[in-house]
């Protein structure tokens, strides 16, 4: 009895590798080698089934071929790409806002400084404000500070 018991056992060990074999075999859409127990996608042509259960070759019969005038699909959804050009359209109108609005900050800081220039440049008394809110006038020494300060501004703005 225990014979018997050995031959089913060694005739099990045997088939079990058969039924491994009963699995599929193609080649995806990216190239890679796949193996299954389920069939491949619908739309994997006959040419990339490598092998399939029941040890039987791969049927050889060609596929139709798509029609030459159907449109092949771009992969690409055009909603997505809609929306993808209106935010760049977005970001592009934002971005020349934004260069519009610095420009005419540096305009307007331009002529500030140069109608400062040309009132340091006219000889007349100037005067201004210190700390405690007293007038004090201008000398030579301020007026070669305010030169100064007014250079990197004219630099920066007016070019």
């Amino acid at each position: 009895m225990t014979t018997t018991k050995l031959a089913w056992v060694l005739g099990l060990a045997l088939a079990l590798p058969l039924a491994a074999s009963a699995q599929w075999q193609w080649i995806d859409q990216s190239g890679r080698r796949v193996f299954s127990d389920q069939p491949p996608p619908a739309g994997t042509p006959a040419r990339n089934i490598l092998s399939q259960p029941g040890g039987q070759p791969p049927p050889l019969a060609a596929t139709p071929a798509p029609a030459a005038s159907a449109p092949r699909p771009s992969g690409q959804d055009k909603g997505l790409e809609e929306k993808k050009q209106q935010g760049e359209a977005a970001e592009a109108a934002k971005k020349k806002a934004e260069e519009e609005r610095q420009a005419a900050a540096r305009a307007e800081n331009c002529a500030r400084a140069r109608k400062a220039k040309e009132a340091l440049d006219s000889g007349v008394r100037l005067a201004r404000s210190n700390e405690q809110g007293e007038r004090e006038y201008m000398d030579e020494a301020a007026r070669a500070a305010e030169y100064k300060r007014l250079q990197p501004i004219l630099d920066r703005d007016c070019r």
